[in-house]
Formats: C-alpha cells, sequence, structure tokens
C-alpha cells in the first residue's frame, strides 16, 4: 500500500513540491551562511518525494542553533514551501481519493517552516526515537 501511496503521491504533487524544496535549497546554497539551510532543504526535498513508510524525527542532539535556524527558514523560505503545500493539499482534498495525500500534505506544513534539528527515518522503526 505504501508503494501505491508513494507513486500517486509522487504524481500528484510530490515531485512538484520536492521540485520548491531543490530549488530553494540550491538558492540557499549560494552563500555560505545558507548551507546548512540548503542541506536541510534538500533533506525535505528527499522526504517530499517519497514519504509514506517514513517519518520525521527530532534529532537528539539538535542545539539552539537549530531553533534561531528555523526561525530564518520561515523568512527566507518556509513560509512559501508552507503554503504550496497548503494549496497543493486543498486540491487534492476536492477528490475522496486524493483526501489521504492532502492530509499527507497538511502533515508536513510543520515541518516545512521548521526542517532544522529533523531526521528521516523508516516508519517501521519509529519504537527507536522519540515519536511526537
Amino acid at each position: 500500500m505504501r508503494l501505491l501511496l508513494n507513486i500517486v503521491w509522487l504524481i500528484f504533487g510530490g515531485l512538484l513540491m520536492a521540485l520548491g524544496y531543490v530549488v530553494a535549497g540550491a538558492v540557499l546554497a549560494i552563500t555560505v551562511v545558507g548551507i546548512p539551510f540548503a542541506i536541510a532543504s534538500f533533506r525535505m526535498a528527499n522526504f517530499a518525494l517519497w514519504p509514506f513508510g517514513r517519518r520525521l524525527v527530532d534529532e537528539p542532539d539538535a542545539g539552539a542553533f537549530s531553533t534561531v535556524g528555523n526561525v530564518l527558514w520561515v523568512v527566507l523560505a518556509g513560509w512559501w514551501l508552507a503554503l504550496g503545500h497548503i494549496v497543493t493539499g486543498l486540491a487534492q482534498c476536492v477528490t475522496i481519493i486524493g483526501i489521504p495525500l492532502g492530509i499527507a500534505n497538511f502533515k508536513l506544513v510543520p515541518v516545512s517552516l521548521f526542517p532544522l534539528g529533523k531526521r528521516i527515518v523508516d516508519a517501521d522503526a519509529q519504537r527507536l526515537y522519540h515519536v511526537h
């Protein structure tokens, strides 16, 4: 079922959202200061391509830099990526078949706003990590 959901996700919005993260990462990578943000953006692009069967968990050793970095991220790229997830999610929820995809997009809104200090893990391995 995860494979089917990921394929449908990829076709109906996942690729477009992943490209948004790649563009944000490429722009942020232009400066040395933006490289940590670019890495987070590329990590989110990877997750946006194939989200079903994986989840994001808090990085246990993320410190104050993550908090400060997330505030900057919201200003630099997070707000429009979150808006993209909201618009895409609403469009997907128009059809009954698209509702699971729309819900998945809505679940990505918080992490699109605050991606620093997150790690992608297999959903089956969630018991190894502290998951909220």
